[in-house]
Formats: structure tokens, sequence, C-alpha cells
């Protein structure tokens, strides 16, 4: 399974393996064809519907994770490394001792630097910009993408597009060496990954993040989320992952 559509309030359960490693994201304003060729304005992954292990197209962004074996923990984040296009949470569930939530609630388009900017449809009104560039895909300067002789962490660090993302979501990963602040472990039997989360569906007063059960998906068509990971029955076993996948306030 590596692209499916969540209308608002809307969560599927995707169970994993151990030793995975991947990342999950949102696409929006997609149209696909009868057989799954089409295009996202955001997001995308190839013109298809089933991302078949392509990445996303930035800016997007991304729940990434390893998915540790054996005694193993997991290492997760949320990244912006490759630009923003919608708001993102996750929070590990079921786990063994102390694990934290990690990504924001803000949007950053709203407050994204012109420069920075994509536009969809309606720019210049409320709601026209869809996504938020990183310095690096704007510019395209080593400094930015600590690249070339800024590809490492003395000489690459914090700029002020970076800092923009850091200040609005302190826990996600704004460049490529923001580490320290960024990278979270944990042993969970499954994340929610949250899309569009709002103040009702959360609570980060100790870190965690609480939801109400989940609404389990129908099997229409699916379309609007990249990610790659193939399909499993949905059962619950100690040393399955499960991912349960929500999108809250609008639709895709």
């Amino acid at each position: 399974m590596t692209g499916f559509e969540l209308a608002s309030g809307e969560s599927i359960h995707v169970p994993s393996v151990p030793g995975w490693s991947g990342r999950i994201w949102a696409r929006t304003g997609c149209t696909f064809d009868a057989s799954g060729v089409g295009t996202c304005v955001t997001g995308d992954c190839g013109g298809k519907l089933e991302c078949g292990g392509i990445g996303a197209t930035p800016p997007a962004s991304l729940f990434e994770i390893t998915i540790g074996q054996g005694d193993d923990k997991d290492f997760y984040d949320v990244s912006f490394v490759d630009g923003y296009n919608l708001p993102l949470l996750a929070a590990p569930r079921g786990v063994y001792g102390g694990c934290n939530a990690t990504g924001c609630a803000t949007d950053i388009n709203i407050g994204c630097p012109k420069e920075l900017q994509v536009a969809g449809e309606g720019a210049g009104t409320a709601g026209g910009v869809v996504a938020c560039k990183s310095a690096c895909e704007a510019f395209g300067l080593d400094q930015y993408c600590c690249s070339g002789e800024f590809a490492n962490p003395t000489t690459c660090r914090p700029s002020f597009y970076s800092s923009i993302f850091k200040r609005a979501c302190p826990r996600a990963y704004s460049y490529a060496f923001d580490d320290g602040t960024s990278t979270f472990t944990c042993k969970a039997f499954e994340y929610a990954i949250i899309f569009c989360p709002n103040t009702n569906t959360m609570n980060q007063s100790n870190g965690t993040l609480i939801t109400s059960p989940p609404i389990q998906k129908s099997s229409k068509k699916e379309s609007s989320h990249g990610h790659s990971h193939s399909s499993a029955p949905n059962i619950r076993v100690p040393f399955y992952i499960a991912f349960i996948v929500i999108f809250l306030p609008v639709l895709f």
C-alpha cells in the first residue's frame, strides 16, 4: 500500500514489521485517472497514485522512521528539511518507557517568506500558499543544502530560513544537521501520524499526544498519501508495528 486518500476525520491502520525504514507524507491537490496516473500540487511522487518507493517531490512535511528489531528501539522524526506542506504530528502509542511526540500543529504556510512560497489556486488570497520551500530548494546554495564545504555540522549552521521552521516547530528537523533536538527513540506498538491536527485532538502538556479512537477507513479507492510500504493484514501482534494515519480538518 503506497497511496491512498483520506477525507476529513478518516484514518487508516497500516501494519509494518521490524527493520522497516521509510517516510510517510501527505499529498495535496491530487487528481488521478482510473489507472492511477495523475498529479498532486504538493508531495507528488512520479505522477502516480501508487508511489512504489518514489519519494515526495519537495516541499513536503515528512515523518521518518526506522523500526528497531528485537529489543532495539525505533528512531523517528518529523522533518522539514525538504520543506513543508501540511501541519504534522507523530506520537508513539503502546510504549515501553517514556516516549515523545514530535511535529507540531502550526501552519508554517501562513508565515512563509515570499521567496519560499509555493502558490496554488487563489494565490494572493487566504489559502493561496500551499507549501513552503526549504532554502536549499529555493536557492540551491551549499550553505543552505549542507553540501560541498558545508557538508558537516561544524560549517553548516542554522540559517535565517531554517530558524523560521524551528521557531514554529521546535521538535522537527529544520535543516540537515538539526539532530540534537529533532531525533527521538522509542519502543512502541504503534504510531499515530496526524495531518492537520487541531487542539481538540491532542494533549501536549506532557509531550504526548492523545486522540479519540480512529475511524477505520472503508475500502473505497485510495489516492492521496505517499508511503513506501506494502499492505498487510490488520492484525495486532507483539512483533508487528502499526501506523495509524489520520487526516483531520479538510479534504486532500
